[in-house]
């Protein structure tokens, strides 16, 4: 039985987009040297799964000599919308509020941090506020 395809990169394949979001197009040897900085993964591997993501959309792959450019087809930006509102409304029932809390609880965020948080609230409300 066929896997069913989702939407969302599993967390391997993000790991490829993060590479490639950070470097720009890379080939499966520049990737793969990437992702064996954090734990070793076979050649193969990386090209398998790269390739099975150029198929599902995740990547393009252009010919360069005898090996592949890929470059990432989803942004990171939509990427990360996508992946924050899946987790919201399967883990949080929708609620913006307990996924807030959640995160500054297991964050521990310092002051700085807060602060910051505080500021982006702050002009988001205004923002809210000047567009009605």
């Amino acid at each position: 039985m066929a896997r069913p395809k989702h939407e969302n990169p599993t967390p391997a394949e993000l790991e490829v987009l993060q590479v490639i979001w950070q470097q720009g197009p890379s080939t499966v040897r520049q990737v793969m040297t990437a992702l064996n900085q954090d734990r070793p993964r076979a050649y193969t591997s990386v090209m398998s799964l790269m390739n099975v993501m150029a198929e599902k959309g995740l990547l393009t792959q252009k010919p360069q000599g005898r090996a592949f450019i890929y470059s990432a087809q989803v942004s990171q930006a939509k990427t990360q919308s996508r992946l924050l509102s899946d987790l919201l409304n399967r883990a949080f029932d929708g609620s913006a509020s307990a996924l807030v809390l959640h995160l500054l609880e297991q964050t521990h965020a310092n002051s700085d941090e807060l602060e910051e948080i505080r500021q982006t609230i702050a002009e988001f409300a205004a923002n809210e506020e000047g567009g009605k």
